[in-house]
């Protein structure tokens, strides 16, 4: 049985469905009946309600940066809310820095980024970490735990063509918006074509993967949505590319190849803020901009051979599920994991195996409980970690190829990717500290007033990187939310906060 979405010990708390809602703070005198002293209380109200806000939430600065004081911008043209969630595949953390990249500073200096980047959930890896994004669950919980993998129970085979919604566990948010009465659509996203609670990939807002589409046209598609009747436009989409990926594969990072890519990215960026200024609803759009992981250099003199393993136990090529940089073994029925274990880690650390000392093997359960890479029958049992760089290969050979890699573990800096988010709920010029992209999920959860399916993210944390909305102010003040009507009797020439969306 897959593992469940949350697990004792060192798994984060449960999403805010799973938690009681409770408001503190004090009750207002009852209300003159005069107008003006009603006018006067409101006002003074409001000035307290900020007042209350700051002293409560001080507590929860953080080094980096202190916590936003402000609340959301108010929405000049969109009548409700809306996320473009943008992938950009391999994108390293630093690529923002090899060109000026205009468009993607912008982002940054008027929106919120992570401070050292974006971190992957093991393995690092694309379709694991995307369908991680739009879950807030490990691949432990969600099921995607490789590119590539058999279920050892039925022998079928995962492939990234597969779309059959036995191999996708969890709630996608393409699946909380539309069960929840919020249009979504999606431009290419690992799982966004599986039939799902009420998503069923319809042909208006869901396209099937194809990589050959320009970039550009993906970008003209997602702005195409922003001139429907408001009733139609999506309030959640995705947008994925495959660069710069594609090119950190065959040349690794640091080739002007990347810097090439980037800029090309960069430039589509530019495209789609130029499309929504445009229709002017621009600074009324949430974009967060992210990768899936990040890349290595990787030579052929960086190889561990398990040929070279003979002396102490002989693997099988059929044991072998998957190669580099993540090794998962699953021996026959009849011979004892952990004697596997023991036999491959005495040659490796032997000094006799070139390499050896590079790669290291785990039963499956003792692996480093910050990977979360064990509570799942499809994970194999028998897990080998290679340093940062390293590969693994199966016999020798003449090859000479030097390239990138990624799938290493998620501690490793090269791994990161980015975090970038604009629009009226992210404070402009904020820098937060890096952290997992389960907590994606409940971010835009809450952008979106949904109410989050259970995932592996803090309940909390939105409220760590989101500006508040005006409403949730007076929330902080009352329990109930009559202040919400009261303020917007206010006379045209007064404006406390932002409760437009009260």
């Amino acid at each position: 049985m897959a593992a469940a979405p949350f697990a004792a010990g060192d798994s984060p708390s449960p999403t805010a469905a799973l938690l009681p809602h409770s408001h503190s703070g004090a009750t207002p005198s009852p209300r003159p009946s005069s107008t003006s002293s009603r006018l006067h209380i409101l006002l003074t109200a409001a000035l307290a309600i900020t007042t209350s806000y700051l002293l409560l939430h001080h507590h929860h600065r953080t080094p980096l940066s202190a916590a936003p004081a402000a609340t959301a911008r108010p929405q000049v043209k969109l009548e409700k809310p809306v996320v473009i969630l943008i992938s950009s595949d391999g994108f390293r953390f630093g690529y923002h820095h090899k060109a000026p990249l205009p468009h993607i500073h912008r982002l940054i200096g008027n929106g919120t980024s992570a401070a050292t980047g974006l971190i992957p959930v093991f393995p690092t890896l694309t379709f694991p970490n995307h369908y991680s994004i739009a879950t807030g669950l490990y691949p432990s919980s969600h099921g995607i735990i490789n590119n590539y993998f058999p279920d050892p129970i039925s022998g079928d085979y995962f492939t990234m063509a597969s779309h059959e919604s036995k191999w996708w566990l969890g709630e996608p948010l393409w699946v909380t918006a539309v069960d929840q009465g919020i249009q979504a659509a999606t431009y290419f996203w690992p799982g966004s074509e599986v039939k799902k609670g009420g998503w069923d990939c319809p042909e208006k807002y869901c396209r099937h993967y194809n990589g050959s589409v320009p970039f550009e046209e993906r970008v003209d598609s997602i702005l195409g949505y922003f001139d429907l009747p408001s009733d139609e436009l999506p309030q959640f989409m995705t947008l994925y590319f495959e660069d710069p990926d594609h090119q950190g594969h065959q040349v690794g990072p640091d080739d002007p190849a990347i810097t090439e890519a980037v800029e090309h990215m960069d430039e589509m960026i530019g495209r789609l803020i130029d499309g929504l200024e445009a229709r002017g609803v621009f600074e009324d759009v949430n974009i967060i901009l992210v990768g899936d992981h990040g890349m290595v250099g990787t030579c052929d003199k960086k190889l561990v051979f398990l040929e070279e393993l003979a002396p102490w136990i002989e693997l099988e090529k059929d044991w072998v599920l998957s190669m580099t940089p993540l090794l998962a073994i699953r021996p026959p029925d009849d011979l004892l994991l952990q004697d596997v274990v023991s036999k491959m880690n005495e040659g490796l650390r032997s000094g006799k195996v070139e390499n050896g000392e590079y790669l290291r093997m785990y039963l499956k359960e003792d692996l480093p409980s910050r990977l979360h890479y064990s509570e799942n029958y499809r994970i194999p049992p028998i897990i080998g970690l290679v340093e940062e760089g390293y590969k693994v290969e199966m016999k020798r050979s003449n090859k000479n190829e030097c390239g990138g890699a990624h799938g290493y573990d998620n501690a490793f800096f090269s791994m990161r990717t980015i975090f970038i988010a604009h629009g009226p709920r992210f404070e402009g010029g904020r820098v937060v500290p890096s952290f997992e992209n389960v907590e994606i999920y409940n971010v835009i959860a809450s952008i979106l007033n949904m109410e989050p399916a259970p995932n592996n993210g803090s309940a909390s944390f939105p409220d760590t990187i989101l500006l508040p909305k005006f409403c949730d102010n007076v929330a902080i003040f009352q329990e109930e939310q009559v202040y919400c009507n009261q303020l917007q009797e206010l006379p045209a020439g007064y404006s406390v906060g932002n409760n437009s969306q009260c």
